[in-house]
């Protein structure tokens, strides 16, 4: 089931695989926009076999779990506009990933898909979790289906945004190597790669809070992420996924901006057929990164998917 979301159209070197899949304290909140909610945020680390992950959670803790895993080289900023509209009947969760954001390098080097996957698992049991939803915003919604197609009893409803999937940029089974210019700009993470990428991530930067690309920059540029981003690429695999897709078991929603330049529109569709309870929603003019373009939109859309008001 396919609904289209109108939007007025707007234009925009992609990260090439970086985007694809897509120097203050833990406590201090990085420049933008702050989070508002009916409870205030919590931010903390839980150590994961000497991994530090940086962790928020808002909203009544007793409320119902949703888990927001964010995209290659972002952070868990990128839900702002999620938890500010969903806090008041949800406990929402999102955490940076290995490698990423506040949490930074894992001394494990746990970067490939399923460490991922395992590490996921890790953070649920330390947060006491069993069951939750969980949603993902391109190589994140890559992590979270997997996780959902190996622990289903885990795994309440399932939100897939802009989600890798299926191959692209050469990448299957086996990485690719690469590209000298992609690992300097991944080390360095300067400003003004960082803003010509934001035009190929977002479809429209100009509806991102004022400092939101400063932002992403700096949370690239911490110490030894750049390390990281390159070592995640090494790893980086992405195998026939129609069998594993299969196996989820949750409801899902996948939803996808029609102007994506970094994952085609059509695998949306391919994931949408592959995962036996899934419904799509696409929305005109909005790039990769939905959640961001257009918070108040998606979110109310998963408001009503988790209320079950969208059948």
């Amino acid at each position: 089931m396919l609904r289209k979301v109108d939007f007025p159209k707007s234009g925009g070197f992609a990260l090439i695989l970086a985007a694809a899949l897509g120097a203050c304290a833990p406590d201090t909140p990085p420049p933008a926009a702050a989070v508002t909610a009916s409870t205030s945020p919590v931010t903390r680390t839980i150590d994961i076999d000497g991994a530090q992950i940086r962790v928020r959670e808002e909203g009544p803790a007793d409320a119902p779990a949703i888990v927001l895993l964010h995209g290659f080289t972002m952070s868990l900023e990128s839900w702002d506009g999620w938890a500010e509209r969903l806090t008041d009947d949800y406990r929402v969760i999102r955490y940076d990933l290995l490698g990423h954001g506040m949490t930074g390098p894992d001394p494990l080097t746990r970067y490939a898909p399923d460490e991922r996957v395992e590490v996921l698992g890790r953070l649920l049991d330390a947060l006491g979790i069993e069951r939750a939803t969980l949603g993902g915003n391109s190589f994140g919604g890559l992590v979270a289906w997997r996780f959902a197609a190996a622990h289903p009893e885990r795994v309440e409803r399932l939100i897939l945004v802009d989600s890798g999937a299926y191959s692209i940029y050469g990448v299957t089974e086996n990485p690719v190597p690469v590209p000298d210019a992609m690992r300097g700009y991944l080390l360095a993470a300067p400003l003004a790669g960082v803003q010509a990428s934001a035009t190929q991530i977002y479809a429209d930067p100009s509806r991102l809070p004022e400092g939101r690309i400063e932002q992403i920059q700096q949370m690239m540029a911490r110490p030894g992420n750049g390390e990281a981003f390159v070592g995640h690429l090494e790893e980086f695999v992405l195998p026939d996924p129609e069998a594993d897709l299969a196996r989820v078991a949750a409801p899902t929603l996948i939803l996808w901006g029609e102007e994506d330049r970094v994952i085609p529109l059509d695998h949306a569709r391919r994931i949408e057929a592959a995962i036996p309870d899934a419904r799509l929603i696409t929305y005109p003019g909005v790039g990769h990164a939905p959640q961001e373009e257009i918070p108040g939109q998606t979110a109310a859309d998963v408001r009503a998917f988790l209320e079950g008001r969208d059948q």
